[in-house]
């Protein structure tokens, strides 16, 4: 078990603070923190400056955020004009605290380990051997556990450290905060479940409950295109940005809208279930019984059915099938191959066109695998949707992780707007 999460300290009575203040200070808190990942690192004074907060509360939240192990004071001085004391600038600490992330996809589960800066710091892909759900979250638990171990492992010293006093001194292993855990399908974040995954057969599933049993560390649930919105916002290519939608393409076929720092969810988070809207020119049989369906005609088991058809190296058929090697595949020179991706990348277009036509986002982000890997893809894909909006439109700043980070990113997402919440204080 994981159990590396320290209890909360509550005020004790006598302290207890009024009933606007949590709420205020948690506001404040999240402001300083985002500060310090935006801009660090930064001087108190700076972040004073630029979110309106008091030099003294600044001072006060920065106080509680090291005590949280979230930020530290930077090694080297900053002096303000060469004259008078040296700022002493701050920046997130990535070196205490890590969240978990946990992705399932049909083929697979990632597991991984995030530091606060969002980047991946250990990953490994788990192959389904059974989807039964109890199974595969608890294979999930288990490999979050390896990975911690593996990298509190990598992180000690085998010689002695300049303030150690004995030769096998330890520095502790980074402690884990809590576990992120996304998917495709219909997920309800309040409830912390999987209401319906049709092509991992899953039904009603709680996520949150099962993985707190096994790790003994707060989860947190959400479908992973507005994970990947939201890890965008922090750390990718959509910071700053006003409203933003995001696409993402696999066996699974989703969307989200996030417009002034908030994701829409809807009722029991089903917004950005798009798997049935009609594409253009689509021609896949659904098994809603319609053809041309986003899911059906985009998906990553039509495209390896199609490649396998077309009789492309390595693909296998839509069951079992790797698209990784169909981008393999064209990077060697496959035309059957090199077509697919453009046909997949121009409806992808389509599609993204379509969405931005009723949403009409400041930026675009997707996530499909010949638009990331691939700049012909990208090239069609921007040429279908045309115009001034194709400047909006890049794919995911994740290309080498993006499952990973869907993950992880749903924890983080939480810390940013609750630090003091997330990160409870150690006696």
């Amino acid at each position: 078990m994981l159990r590396t999460a320290a209890p909360p300290s509550p005020y004790p009575h006598s302290s207890l603070p009024r009933a606007a203040d949590p709420d205020r200070r948690r506001t404040s808190a999240s402001v300083v923190l985002r500060s310090v990942l935006e801009h660090g690192p930064v001087a108190r004074s700076t972040i004073a400056r630029l979110t309106g907060l008091s030099p003294a509360s600044v001072t006060d939240h920065c106080a509680r955020l090291t005590r949280r192990g979230l930020i530290r004071e930077s090694a080297v001085p900053r002096r303000s004009g060469g004259v008078g004391r040296p700022h002493v600038p701050v920046d997130l600490d990535a070196t205490r605290l890590v969240v978990g992330g946990v992705h399932v996809a049909v083929p697979y589960t990632t597991v991984a380990l995030l530091d606060l800066r969002g980047r991946v710091l250990a990953e490994r892909r788990l192959p389904h051997g059974t989807t039964e759900p109890s199974r595969v979250l608890a294979r999930a638990a288990d490999g979050l556990t390896a990975l911690l171990d593996r990298l509190s492992d990598s992180r000690t010293p085998d010689a002695r450290t300049p303030d150690s006093r004995t030769p096998d001194a330890r520095v502790p292993g980074p402690r884990m905060l809590g576990v992120g855990f996304a998917a495709g399908g219909w997920v309800d974040r309040e409830a912390g479940a999987v209401v319906e995954h049709p092509l991992l057969g899953w039904r009603e599933v709680a996520v949150r409950d099962a993985l707190a049993a096994r790790t003994g560390l707060p989860v947190h649930v959400d479908g992973h295109a507005r994970a990947l919105v939201n890890a965008e916002r922090l750390f990718g290519r959509a910071r700053g940005s006003g409203s933003v939608l995001h696409l993402f393409v696999g066996n699974v076929v989703d969307s989200a809208f996030a417009t002034h720092d908030e994701v829409h969810h809807g009722p029991r988070s089903q917004a950005g279930s798009i798997a049935h809207l009609p594409l253009a020119g689509g021609t896949e049989p659904c098994a809603c019984g319609r053809s041309g369906c986003l899911q059906a005609e985009l998906s990553e088991r039509t495209l390896c059915r199609r490649a396998y058809e077309a009789g492309v190296p390595g693909i296998r058929g839509a069951d079992g099938a790797d698209p990784r090697r169909l981008v393999e595949a064209a990077a060697a020179g496959r035309p059957a191959a090199v077509r697919l991706l453009l046909e997949r990348a121009r409806m992808v277009g389509r599609a993204v066109a379509l969405l931005a036509d009723v949403l009409n986002p400041e930026r675009v982000v997707v996530t499909e695998r010949g638009v990331v890997h691939r700049e012909d893809c990208l090239a069609a894909l921007l040429a279908e949707v045309g115009g001034q909006r194709a400047a909006t439109v890049a794919p995911t700043s994740f290309p080498e992780s993006v499952l990973a980070v869907a993950g992880g990113s749903v924890a983080l997402d939480v810390l940013y707007r609750d630090p003091l919440g997330a990160s409870p204080e150690r006696n």
